[in-house]
């Protein structure tokens, strides 16, 4: 039976971890699923991951929309969340209700857009409209050049009250997920505790409601440079579907992330 919104909410409740990664294609889409992964994320990261890009920005609309498509082919419970590319979604809500309509037509069941207040106003809209929406704050990688590289966000009292205020409005405006990347994981769990959405994290602490990496990463086979909350779970597993099991049941346990993988 596939995994709803509402069944992640009650886990959420009910204390029980959620597990996400990224997934960009059928096959990986019905293993990782099959190892007890509850999000697919279609990622923009597939830019860097799949295409070789520096970065996320040069993924377009047509692309996320290929791969959502075929995410959304090889899976039969997961829950599916997809990226909004650059350029998709900041210009106004009407654009960007025109654009996470074709990833829900595609299969998504979620579209996940990066900011905190100047996309309050495209949540709310998207949100009125039926469109479920994951938001993320902290390191966002479509600003990588106006945050001068992938940095840490929240370390300063200036920043860590920033992304809070971010943390409410966006889930004032209707948004049933949060996704934070990259901050302090006692910021990260201050956040967790003022919401009632689930958040997730990558890179940030324990305390969120679930974790997600990326697919590359947790298998140790991105060339680029590993960020420090990443863990390779190919290590000691014998094959794909055992990493993914190892990942999914750390995550579950708590046990993923640890102190190292935090900061």
């Amino acid at each position: 039976m596939m995994l709803t919104l509402n069944d992640l909410l009650k886990m959420r409740e009910e204390g029980m971890p959620i597990a996400a990664l990224t997934c960009y294609d059928a096959s990986f889409a019905a293993l990782l699923e099959g190892a007890g992964v509850d999000i697919l994320l279609v990622g923009d990261s597939l830019g860097m991951v799949i295409q070789g890009k520096g970065t996320t920005l040069s993924v377009s609309m047509e692309e996320m929309v290929y791969h959502t498509r075929c995410v959304a082919e090889g899976a039969s419970r997961a829950f599916i969340m997809a990226d909004m590319p650059f350029g998709s979604y900041q210009e106004n809500p009407e654009k960007a209700f025109s654009n996470a309509a074709q990833l829900l037509a595609a299969g998504a069941h979620m579209v996940k857009i990066e900011g905190g207040l100047p996309m309050v106003e495209t949540v709310r809209f998207l949100a009125d409209r039926g469109v479920p929406v994951c938001a993320h704050i902290g390191l966002t990688p479509q600003s990588v050049h106006r945050l001068g590289g992938y940095r840490v966000q929240g370390k300063t009292e200036v920043e860590a009250s920033r992304l809070l205020n971010d943390a409410a409005a966006l889930e004032a405006a209707g948004a049933s997920f949060l996704l934070m990347e990259a901050i302090p994981g006692e910021l990260a769990g201050e956040i967790t505790e003022s919401l009632s959405i689930p958040t997730i994290g990558i890179g940030a602490g324990r305390a969120c409601s679930g974790q997600v990496l990326v697919l590359h990463d947790m298998l140790g086979i991105y060339p680029g440079k590993q960020a420090k909350f990443v863990k390779n779970f190919m290590i000691g597993a014998g094959s794909i579907q055992d990493a993914v099991r190892h990942y999914v049941d750390e995550v579950k346990s708590g046990d993923f992330p640890g102190i190292e993988h935090t900061f």
